[in-house]
């Protein structure tokens, strides 16, 4: 099946410009959480290293529960150098009650498309923009994106690993009849190791439901896009790398140019400010190696049981920890946008901090994790397996449990610990509705002192020192960004030619 790449140009409105001196531009379309925006500003920094003027370019959404604005504004005082737009609120209805998120941004992104059309336009007046980069939840604004005659590429916000499994799953969808709940046994894709239907997102275990129906509209997109930009790195995802790139996952379609650029990874903070976290200020009293950092991501949080059987793991463990705490009445919701506001001593155990004072902190909703995995006194990290944090972890050099919580976590579980994957940097807590505190306790003493753990520390640090290597001027991520770049000036080149 042949999905075409070309669309006519927008009558009347966009033409390439006369002027030789108009500074050559990106635009980059992020949805406005922070794990899809976090790796468009590292790669504005990207293209801005090679000459070029970005911005980045986001919506407000109403089932986040921090504000758009705010994050925008933390993102642009950290990085001057870069342009921010939001583009104006646009009210889609009266109630999303009955929606899934997904679908409430998919209808955002169509009802945004003018208007970004619009702002692209008013730049290329003064801009020559040569190409869009679309976050791939912004997958309704492919069309739009290029029918300005503008190349159209993807950035993935997940790993390698998890692109080949969804066009996988669209080759499957085109193939044959069956839903990944129909194997009863490791399904077998081209680019993965084998993967149980139990570490594939709920939402797309069965094609006759609603959900897989609207997310299946969205897979396509990244087959009729000019290419692939991915945040990940040869030597971390060889298999599912060579499979995207050699057209074996989507055998049915043209399979676009694919560009392994990562590790991207930028710091969040909070606000611009000379004193330091309270956190790092305690990290810098512990001893090396021995606090274990516990952070479940930007919308990661627990009810009140789940909570309880982490402190009471943490407690009995005797282990030093660090532990981000985000509460929500209802793990599932992560788009909840009314988290209650909540006091530590409130949902924690009767006298838990005081217990713990003198090795463990907890820091509510927020702490710069970048820096504290880069700590000398942080030994692990137990984390959700959000593919930011794990590249985070991975350039650290720190060692992981998997605690997965939704979307593709669960697959990233299955990379980070298969042996024959990766070099196998980390191990799981059992996969199940409540983890107990005996499973907490256990995990964080192997992660931080059991007979593993040096070999897990090892395999880390040759993780790192590969994620190094690859960023250096002739390593294959560096490489892969020149590529992409000769591959974008051949676009132009063919397009005047015409």
């Amino acid at each position: 099946m042949n999905i075409p790449r070309t669309l006519p140009m927008v009558q009347g409105e966009r033409s390439e410009p006369k002027e030789s001196n108009m500074k050559s531009a990106v635009v980059l379309y992020s949805a406005p959480a922070a794990g899809h925006l976090l790796p468009m500003v590292s790669l504005a920094k990207l293209f801005q290293e090679h000459g070029f003027s970005a911005t980045v370019i986001t919506f407000n959404h109403p089932l986040l529960s921090s504000k758009t604005d705010q994050e925008v504004s933390f993102l642009s005082s950290a990085n001057p150098s870069i342009s921010f737009h939001v583009l104006p609120l646009i009210t889609v209805g009266d109630s999303y009650a009955n929606l899934k998120p997904p679908d409430v941004t998919r209808i955002i992104v169509e009802a945004q498309n003018k208007n970004l059309q619009n702002f692209i336009l008013d730049l290329s007046k003064t801009s020559f923009v040569r190409v869009i980069v679309l976050d791939y939840m912004c997958t309704d604004a492919l069309d739009a994106a290029r029918q300005l005659s503008i190349p159209t590429y993807f950035l993935t916000p997940f790993s390698a690993s998890f692109t080949a499994f969804l066009l996988n799953l669209l080759e499957l969808d085109v193939s044959s009849s069956l839903s990944l709940k129909d194997f009863n046994g490791p399904i077998n894709f081209p680019g993965l190791p084998p993967v149980l239907t139990s570490d594939c997102p709920k939402f797309l275990i069965d094609r006759e439901s609603d959900s897989y129906k609207a997310f299946m509209q969205t897979v396509p997109s990244l087959v009729k896009s000019d290419g692939i930009l991915m945040n990940t790195f040869e030597s971390l995802e060889q298999k599912a790398i060579s499979a995207l790139r050699e057209g074996n996952c989507v055998p049915s379609f043209n399979m676009p140019p694919v560009y392994s650029i990562g590790p991207l990874v930028t710091e969040r903070r909070e606000k611009e400010r000379e004193e330091r976290h309270e956190c790092l200020k305690w990290l810098d009293l512990q001893p090396k190696g021995t606090v274990v950092f516990l952070c479940f991501g930007s919308l990661g949080g627990f009810p009140l049981d789940q909570v309880k059987q982490i402190a009471i793991g943490l407690e009995n463990s005797d282990q030093r920890f660090l532990w981000v705490l985000k509460f929500n009445t209802e793990q599932s919701n992560i788009y909840n946008k009314s988290i209650p506001e909540f006091e530590l001593d409130q949902i924690l155990p009767e006298g838990f901090l005081n217990r713990t004072k003198d090795r463990g902190m907890v820091v509510k909703t927020w702490a710069p994790q970048i820096q504290v995995l880069h700590h000398e006194s942080v030994g692990g990290f137990v984390t959700h397996c959000g593919w930011n944090s794990i590249l985070e972890a991975v350039i650290a050099g720190k060692p992981m449990v998997c605690w997965p919580l939704y979307v593709e976590q669960r697959l990233n579980k299955v990379l980070l610990v298969d042996h024959d994957t990766w070099l196998s940097v980390a191990i799981e807590c059992y996969d199940q509705d409540m983890v107990v505190a005996e499973e907490v306790e256990a995990k964080v003493r192997w992660l931080m002192e059991g007979e593993g753990s040096k070999l897990l520390n090892e395999r880390a640090k040759a993780m790192l020192d590969k994620a190094t290597e690859s960023l250096t001027e002739t390593g294959p991520s560096s490489q892969a960004f020149m590529q992409f770049l000769i591959d974008l000036e051949q676009q132009h080149l063919s397009k005047t030619n015409i």
